[in-house]
């Protein structure tokens, strides 16, 4: 997998002047970057690493791709879709080609069993694991959620800009969502709230918890019911499945770079941002490393974490009503274990994604507690060699910071951390393959330092841990005119959807109205 820098970096970086420089190539950045780009302005996204596509980039070791991180898809294989990520494709004219599936494994401290998206599959579960009774509860809550699903969906992302520009958007689904009027409000705080009415079960209520801290980083009292709204109408609609990337998410971060360039968009490599230029109060542009500088006619736009776009600007220049989004909560970091295998000999019903949860007393946040397991290969061939598997085992969002700081990458103490805090996803995974440890053509192993390094986030982190309820993701503006930002520290928060979202109502905002109202109408939202 080879990704070079736009060929006419050169021109860049001479003409000195763009509309807009988009800092990082994450998935927020690239989907605002692209439509900008659509909207017809010259665009410019500056990325550090080699490699685009931020926490979701790819990578490849002896012939195994290799997902850096997302491995979960859903709603990109069809149109209209309700996930923003798909609506940026459309709106930029991409497709992405899926291999489709439903059904991945569970290890929980009551036992293994297979679950499925849709509304019936989890209620053979429970009836199994937890008796009638749970059925009923389940039932219920299927039956609460109904309305909010709709109602999380009745507006979509693709539609919102955050100026008065709204009202023309917006408006035209004002007869939808007054239909759904009653149950918006119901949206705004956390989910706990519309799940301590309904279950008691307590099986039912960790396994909540577990899909809101796969969904936010946090259990069910501090993700938002709105995110687990769009999860329910997404996945416990008939006839859904589960989608995934051919290519992996390497070709996901190839059809926005795609797009990004065909519509007169650049994308620059190895271009670390050292400084952003403040003129006058005014974010002007940025300087790289190695001293070249790229002047924004309109706008900087970071898709960094909120702490790395703060070290980026002047301290002189460095309002205190910004420098207090400094204390912003962090969610922890992750350990990673990416691993190319032999597959001879292995069962051929391998599903593509496990969870491995050791322990509901400690909670889904604990360090360690929770490991996901990933063997897209059974999907998609194409992602390793013949009769060979790549593998991808992590513990999401758990991974204290505390434990890594202030260690040297090159001493001794470094590899015997990395083995000894690996442990945890070789068993969970030799749950899977008994004889993993002797498959092994390629084994790496990632921290929060290696977070920290290639990623360029502040002490490795997932992102922020904004309780909903207790606190919300501002929007894209900043208290530095002509500095706008994108991605996981803006709203509506962590997660390819929020990030595509987040990166599109950006470029929304920036786009004059009628362009806007006409990538609405191309991609069929309206008439």
């Amino acid at each position: 997998m080879v990704y070079q820098t736009s060929s006419n970096t050169a021109s860049i970086l001479g003409q000195k002047e763009v509309d807009f420089i988009i800092i990082g190539s994450g998935i927020g950045g690239l989907s605002c970057a692209a439509l900008l780009a659509r909207y017809g302005f010259n665009v410019t996204v500056c990325e550090s690493h080699s490699i685009p596509g931020g926490a979701a980039h790819a990578f490849e070791r002896d012939g195994f791709k290799f997902d850096s991180g997302p491995s979960l898809y859903s709603g990109l294989s069809y149109s209209p879709s309700a996930n923003p990520l798909k609506q940026v494709l459309d709106a930029i004219g991409e497709e992405l080609p899926c291999v489709t599936y439903d059904t991945w494994g569970c290890y929980l401290p009551e036992g293994y069993f297979d679950t499925s998206v849709g509304a019936d599959q989890f209620c053979e579960v429970l009836k199994q694991f937890r008796g009638d009774e749970a059925v009923v509860e389940w039932r219920e809550l299927q039956r609460v959620m109904e309305p909010l699903a709709r109602a999380a969906t009745a507006l979509p992302p693709a539609a919102l800009r955050l100026d008065v520009g709204a009202i023309m958007t917006v408006s035209r689904f004002v007869p939808s969502l007054f239909q759904h009027i009653a149950d918006i409000g119901k949206l705004t705080g956390p989910f706990s709230r519309i799940m301590d009415g309904v279950i008691k079960d307590s099986f039912i209520r960790n396994w909540l918890d577990l899909l809101c801290f796969l969904l936010s980083g946090l259990p069910a009292d501090g993700t938002s019911a709105a995110e687990v709204a769009f999860m329910f109408a997404d996945w416990y609609r008939p006839g859904v499945v589960l989608d995934y990337p051919i290519g992996g998410s390497g070709a996901l971060v190839n059809a926005l770079v795609r797009g990004l360039e065909r519509h007169g968009g650049q994308l620059m490599l190895n271009a670390h941002v050292e400084q952003i230029l403040v003129e006058g109060k005014r974010a002007v542009g940025v300087r790289l490393r190695g001293g070249k500088q790229i002047r924004a006619r309109r706008a900087v736009i970071s898709n960094a974490s909120v702490w790395d776009t703060l070290k980026l600007i002047p301290q002189e220049a460095l309002p205190k009503k910004f420098q207090e989004r400094q204390a912003t909560p962090e969610c922890d970091s992750f350990m990673h274990l990416h691993l190319g295998i032999d597959a001879q000999g292995l069962p051929s019903d391998l599903a593509c994604h496990y969870i491995v949860v050791n322990n509901w007393e400690n909670g889904v946040t604990a360090p360690q507690n929770v490991v996901l397991i990933s063997i897209p290969s059974v999907l998609d061939p194409s992602l390793a060699p013949p009769g060979k598997h790549v593998i991808h085992v992590y513990t999401p969002g758990s991974e204290p910071y505390e434990l890594w700081e202030g260690m040297n990458r090159k001493s001794e103490e470094y590899p015997r951390q990395k083995q000894l805090r690996a442990e945890v996803m070789w068993q969970a995974l030799e749950r899977i393959i008994p004889d993993i440890r002797s498959r092994c053509d390629v084994t790496l192993v990632g921290t929060p330092l290696t977070h920290e390094r290639y990623l360029r986030r502040h002490r490795g982190s997932y992102g922020p841990a904004i309780q909903a309820g207790k606190g919300f993701f501002p929007g894209s503006g900043t208290p530095v005119p002509g500095l706008l930002c994108c991605g996981d520290s803006t709203f509506p928060g962590i997660g390819l959807p929020a990030v595509a979202a987040s990166g599109m109502m950006t470029a929304n905002t920036l786009a004059p109205l009628h362009k806007h109202v006409q990538m609405l109408q191309d991609i069929g939202y309206l008439g």
